[in-house]
């Protein structure tokens, strides 16, 4: 079976606990892209927000990358959707 694209999108509150554990998050996602299971990923350009492309298998998969990185449980980091992507043009 091939892998899915999935979009994660992310509301953030400048939160000191967000702040300070963006950094190792930072390095994991750098990771999970050389390893080809990021695709991209950033905030948007006021903070308020970022967006995480992953290739994953099913939901599960994609449950399972979000639970192994604290960041996604930090205060002031929200999940507000994770949703199956069918890009035509990449």
């Amino acid at each position: 079976m091939c892998a899915s694209v999935w979009i994660v999108e992310l509301k953030l509150e400048p939160t000191d606990e967000r702040l300070a554990a963006r950094p190792a998050h930072r390095e994991k996602l750098a990771r999970l892209h050389d390893d080809g299971v990021v695709r991209m990923a950033g905030p948007f350009a006021d903070d308020s927000g970022a967006v995480v492309i992953v290739d994953a298998e099913d939901r599960t998969a994609v449950d399972g990358l979000l639970a192994d990185d604290p960041y996604y449980a930090t205060d002031g980091v929200t999940i507000t959707s994770v949703r199956e992507w069918r890009p035509f043009i990449t």
